[in-house]
């Protein structure tokens, strides 16, 4: 379950919040649903996609190398004026 309380927000986020509001004002009924549809579902993935992108970053650099390797190529690929 998502709390929001509006204390919360900075005085950009309510602004952007109201400001979004009024235009929602002049919509239909089903652009209104629509729309709620859409932005569950973008919170449904940003909340997915944030866990996943922490889990897959762990091993995401891929090699054959032995770490002495890498690190031996990395220094010799320094150029130092």
């Amino acid at each position: 379950m998502y709390i929001c309380k509006k204390d919360m927000m900075t005085i950009t986020e309510k602004y952007i919040v109201d400001t979004y509001s009024s235009i929602f004002d002049g919509l239909t009924t089903i652009s209104k649903i629509e729309l709620l549809e859409k932005l569950a579902n973008s919170l449904k993935k940003s909340n997915n996609s944030k866990k996943n992108d922490f889990f897959n970053s762990f091993g995401a650099f891929g090699s054959d190398k032995s770490a002495e390797e890498i690190v031996s190529e990395i220094k010799e690929s320094r150029k130092f004026t």
